[in-house]
């Protein structure tokens, strides 16, 4: 294979191998969020598939990243939206329960880095937010980082459960969970180890 395919397949193979990584160290229950918004439409389903099969296998559920209908379409487990995807108050844009759109058992989460985020998550009617950073991440340097305090102030608020995203490792998610997140998210397996 040359050129363009060969690229593509390349980058295939690294988001097969970098998402066998993150399925390591779930178990039943836990779930894994499907990102890799930068791989073209048919790599990134044929990833989805092998992820989505694997993930059963273990128990785990497999969330697509931004695309429902990609989800609705591999009988995914629900999907997860970045921030910028909400829409200012008022506007919903998930799929809502009684509408009998949303497919049943489907979890819908969604990112955020502020209170607002938070009320529009809710408002829009997501199952679950990821709020970060809480902790330096090496996925995000520089970025402006919550911190335990103003976490701990976000989760009171909350008008839905609440995970914590960003540096988390095992060890910090032992210091925070008295806080009364619903528990905690990693970008990278090697957060599970420590």
């Amino acid at each position: 294979m040359t050129g363009a395919g060969a690229a593509g397949a390349g980058r295939l193979d690294a988001a097969a191998r970098a998402a066998e990584q993150a399925l390591a160290p779930l178990e039943a229950g836990d779930a894994l969020i499907l990102r890799h918004y930068d791989l073209p439409r048919p790599e990134r389903e044929a990833l989805a598939k092998n992820l989505l099969g694997a993930a059963r296998k273990r128990g785990a559920r497999l969330l697509i990243g931004g695309d429902a209908g990609l989800a609705r379409r591999l009988m995914a487990d629900g999907v997860h939206y970045p921030e910028y995807a909400l829409r200012p108050r008022g506007k919903r844009i998930f799929y809502s329960r009684p509408s009998g759109l949303r497919p049943s058992g489907w979890i819908i989460t969604a990112a955020a880095h502020s209170e607002q985020a938070l009320l529009r998550a809710a408002e829009a009617g997501a199952d679950a937010a990821l709020l970060s950073p809480v902790f330096p991440t090496s996925s995000h340097k520089g970025a402006k980082i919550l911190g335990v305090i103003i976490f701990s102030r976000l989760l009171q608020g909350a008008r839905l459960p609440v995970y914590a995203l960003g540096g988390m490792t095992r060890a910090r998610w032992s210091r925070i969970r008295h806080l009364g997140a619903a528990g905690w998210a990693a970008a990278r397996p090697s957060s599970f180890g420590g």
